[in-house]
Parts: structure tokens; sequence; C-alpha cells
């Protein structure tokens, strides 16, 4: 670890990196878990809580369709990318100014702290998968070869997250008001997002809709897994086409204010 954070950046090799990555991520996960009472429970919780709510409030109330599929496991099959994303951005925005001691006098690819709290969420991702999983064995939604895709929706997703969060946790060094304003938009975000309700149900603003990377990813995943059916071409690469711009922008963006980080923060 001495190493990663030494003042000579001419000596420091890829593996270094890694370790500190690796390091960084190891920590964020044995913070959040090892002094709670249910520990990874949570990650499962959350998306679980979510879902009793919209099966009460969109499939009970509101009479929102789930194109055949059983409610709890068409919302929950959303939930579960969705959440992964929320939380990653939501810890990434804060985490330069949370790692400000090793912002300001160490050297290391600034990028490595954002990219730590993406990664400490792949547990919770896993947890929550394996309740998705129980979920479709209990009402026997069966899975088909389309399920073959479902890691590529998934790198879709990492991919997204990772651009969002090295933009908003870049800003927040230079103006720390960006944090209230990614929570309200994260509140909001996940009702412009087909979670509770099928991309068909919002037909008329489908063009909208098109434009937000996350709603090709969610109905990504519901087709190949709880539908077994291939996804939307289109809409999938369409997202992919913004993601990819957004990752590279982002990085690009990151790299240019990362000098001044030690300045600023």
């Amino acid at each position: 670890m001495k190493t990663a954070l030494s003042d000579r950046p001419e000596r420091i090799t890829p593996a270094a990196y890694w370790e500190l990555l690796m390091n960084l991520t190891r920590r964020e996960v044995m913070g959040r878990y090892t002094q709670s009472l249910f520990g990874v429970g949570w990650a499962i919780a959350q998306p679980l809580a979510t879902m009793t709510v919209f099966t009460i409030v969109f499939s009970r109330l509101a009479k929102m369709p789930s194109e055949g599929a059983p409610y709890p496991a068409f919302a929950y099959a959303a939930l579960v990318p969705w959440f992964f994303f929320s939380n990653s951005v939501n810890s990434g925005t804060l985490s330069l100014v949370t790692y400000r001691n090793i912002v300001t006098k160490t050297y290391f690819p600034r990028e490595i702290i954002p990219l730590a709290q993406v990664a400490s969420r792949l547990l919770d991702f896993a947890a929550a998968g394996s309740l998705f999983a129980l979920l479709m064995i209990y009402y026997r939604v069966g899975v088909g070869p389309w399920a073959l895709l479902a890691p590529a929706f998934f790198l879709l997703l990492l991919l997204f997250t990772v651009g969002v969060t090295l933009v908003t946790s870049a800003l927040n060094v230079f103006y720390r008001d960006i944090n209230p304003v990614v929570q309200i938009g994260l509140q909001l975000w996940i009702y412009l997002t087909p979670v509770a309700y099928p991309l068909s149900a919002v037909a008329k603003y489908r063009f909208l809709y098109v434009l937000n990377p996350l709603s090709a990813i969610v109905e990504g995943f519901r087709a190949v897994l709880v539908f077994g059916r291939p996804p939307d071409w289109t809409l999938t690469a369409v997202s992919a086409s913004i993601t990819l711009a957004l990752l590279v922008a982002a990085f690009v963006m990151f790299k240019r204010m990362d000098k001044y980080f030690a300045d600023v923060i």
C-alpha cells in the first residue's frame, strides 16, 4: 500500500493502483456492514421494501400493467439495477470530499476513489440479485436462452454508473451543492425511468425515454430474464451509444479537473 501512495508516480505500477482500488473497496464494504445488525441484508431490504410499495400503489391501486408477468418480479427486476446505480452515485458523489486526506497529500489517479464506491456496490447487487432468483422460482418464471444477455446489460449498467459517478464526484469538489441536487435528481429519476411501469405504458413519450440510458437497461433485464425474449435492439443501441459517449466525456472531464482537486478540496 505504501507503493500505491508514493510521492513518486514514475515508480508506481498498475498493480499498485489495482491494490489501492481493492483496498478502498474493501474498506467501504467493511465500513458499511461490519457494525450493522443485518449486514448485507440491507442491500436486499431496500429493493424489497420498494417493490412492496410499488406492488400496492402501482399494481393494486393504479392497476399498472406488467405485460403479463407477476408484478413483484416485474418491478424487482428493474429495482435491482436501479438501486445499484442510485446508491453508487449517491456515495460516489461525496467520495472525493470524504477522502480529502489522501487526495491532498498523496499521488494516485483520483478516479480510483469514485470507482471504489461503484465497486463496493457489486456486493449489494449480488445480494439483491439472489432474492430475484428466489422470486423467479416462487412465481415459476422460467429462464430462457435470452438470459445469456443479462451480463451485457449489467456491463452497460456498470459503464453508465461509472460515467455519472465520475461527473458528479468531480463537480462536487468545486460546488458542494451538487450533492443535494443529485439527491433530488435521483428521487425524480426513478419515476422517469420505466421501473414501476413498462415502457409501453408511456409510448406517447417514448422518444424522451429513449434518451435515458437506464430505460434500455431495466427494460433489457426484464426482457431477457422475466419475459425470456430479445431486448429492444434499437433502444439498447441508443443507450449503449449515449453511455459510451458519456463515459469518455466523463473521464476526460475528470482528468482535466483532477489537477485542481488538492487546491480546492
